[in-house]
């Protein structure tokens, strides 16, 4: 390595200013898609709703998400990142908005799509933006530090957002109105901060040029038109493309499945108040901020590899997962306990997982890459919070959640599986046949 790479890799760069502003950024994107979740025992009530519908109005969410995916990557690669997160802060924040004036079911739901369908052009542009600003060798702590917002977001946002609504007097409308506003901050700071490429901010004197070949020469790449001609075939034929799209469907069943639940399992099976139910909820996502940047740092410093983090991710998790729907009412104790593992274990492997198109994949690619794994993986979060619905059940002691938890860790035991199976090799683009221009992994 040369002496400029060392002092740039050493120094605090523009590469990481663009990384908080991406994080604050998606802070406010979860505000937003939490705070529903949050309230949904108390919509549930409000707007007399079924479990079922619940669970419907939970997943249906996902679906527009997972619509929303492919289109995002696409035109990340076409029109650049900034353009569509721009799309997609306007829409989701209107849409925020008026969720604070639902009257009936039909309504909620449409706004739920309309919500996954603008949040949706979300992560896929903040993704392809750090695989551009970041070499190879820092790609696992930044996307472990990106990925803590879906565990920063769910730490503190149940706690903020219930006890304004406990001052309010227990309505959860007014706090929909109010989150407009993050929405607008949320516009500027990437207009004025962001850029799509590193080039943008070096002729604007903001990037220095030895953090610009520092960059550069770290990023994973290919040849370019090769790349254009051949679009999202380079990629498609790939089996490790579709093994890691199960995985991550696996994986955020499992997340948004709890993330979708935990509230009404705090507050229908245990029955914890408005208060001590945010404070609980909480909990998973405050170990979770710690575990993710550890995995990241295991694959960076330690490991070198996105596999041996997935598994003991996994892996532990399965036990978790089948003992938290079997723990008695009444033992707070026991509950705290599992809820912390829990958020240890199953949130460790995010920035892993999200670090593993950019590691394999050439950039001109992996807009659409992500894009697509990423659309595939979130039915995972459509279909678990919707099962979750039908399997909550009644017993003699009350409501009961011991089967949405067991399907959690079915979902950990294929996700396990799949990781033994995945190449980590990064894709090539070689000639076969003459002329002719195929992708193939190397082996």
């Amino acid at each position: 390595m040369s002496l400029v790479q060392t002092g740039a890799k050493k120094m605090w760069g523009y590469r990481h200013v663009i990384l908080i502003v991406l994080w604050l950024v998606y802070i406010i994107n979860y505000f937003d898609r939490i705070s529903v979740l949050t309230f949904l025992p108390l919509i549930r009530a409000d707007l007399d709703l079924s479990h079922e519908q619940i669970g419907f109005a939970a997943s249906i969410f996902f679906f527009a998400y997972a619509v929303a995916q492919v289109s995002a990557g696409y035109l990340a690669d076409k029109i650049g990142s900034k353009r569509v997160m721009y799309l997609a802060i306007v829409v989701f924040t209107a849409v925020t908005f008026v969720t604070g004036l639902v009257r009936n079911y039909t309504q909620f739901i449409l706004l739920r799509l309309g919500l996954g369908l603008g949040e949706g052009h979300h992560f896929s542009p903040a993704n392809k933006t750090i695989s551009d600003w970041f070499p190879k060798s820092e790609k696992g702590r930044a996307t472990a530090f990106f990925s803590t917002t879906w565990a920063f977001a769910p730490a503190i946002i149940p706690v903020l957002i219930t006890y304004i609504a406990a001052a309010m007097g227990g309505s959860w409308r007014e706090i929909f109105f109010v989150l407009a506003i993050p929405g607008l901050v949320g516009i500027a700071i990437l207009w004025y901060f962001v850029s799509d490429k590193p080039e943008e901010m070096l002729a604007k004197g903001r990037l220095s040029q030895e953090e610009y070949d520092y960059i550069k020469a770290g990023l994973v790449t290919a040849d370019e038109d090769n790349v254009k001609k051949l679009g999202i075939g380079v990629i498609i034929k790939d089996p490790s493309l579709w093994l890691y799209s199960l995985q991550l469907f696996c994986l955020l069943a499992i997340y948004w499945g709890s993330t979708s639940w935990i509230s009404s399992f705090l507050f229908e099976q245990h029955g914890f108040s408005l208060k001590t139910m945010g404070l609980l909820a909480s909990l998973p996502y405050a170990v979770a901020i710690i575990s993710t940047m550890l995995g990241g740092t295991l694959m960076d410093k330690v490991f070198h590899r996105t596999k041996p983090v997935a598994l003991i991710s996994f892996l532990a998790a399965i036990p978790i997962l089948i003992y938290m729907g079997q723990i008695p009412k009444g033992s707070t104790n026991l509950l705290i306990l599992m809820l912390i593992l829990n958020g240890f274990f199953v949130n460790m492997v995010w920035g892993v997982i999200y670090a593993y198109p950019q590691m394999r994949y050439p950039k001109e690619v992996i807009g659409s890459a992500v894009g697509l794994t990423n659309g595939l993986g979130q039915l995972g979060a459509f279909i678990s919070p919707l099962a979750a619905g039908y399997l909550v059940h009644k017993t003699a002691a009350g409501i009961s959640y011991d089967n949405v938890f067991l399907m959690f860790a079915g979902f950990a035991a294929v996700a396990a599986l799949v990781t033994f199976f995945l190449k980590e090799e990064p894709f090539v683009i070689k000639e076969d046949d003459g002329n002719k221009q195929e992708a193939s992994a190397s082996l």
